[in-house]
């Protein structure tokens, strides 16, 4: 499972399980997940976050959201 980004306590990653879906990341902090789809930065699911938390994870996933799409090419080597 890699981890991509540990930035206030979220923790952004994937798993090596995920590799048939489009690329996306998981977020997960003190209870709380959510999934973003990297190609459309759409939410997938939240679950234990609020507004703000969702727009703060969300600004760093599209911050990083071309270097994590290579990341998840060359993890699953398409």
């Amino acid at each position: 499972m890699p981890t991509l980004l540990i930035w206030h306590g979220y923790k952004f990653r994937f798993y090596a399980s995920d590799g048939p879906e489009p690329p996306h990341v998981h977020i997960v902090k003190e209870g709380g997940s959510a999934k973003v789809w990297l190609a459309s930065m759409e939410m997938a699911y939240s679950h234990g976050y609020n507004a703000r938390e969702i727009a703060e994870f969300s600004a760093k996933i599209a911050e990083n959201r071309d270097d994590w799409m290579e990341r998840w090419n060359e993890f699953f080597g398409i």
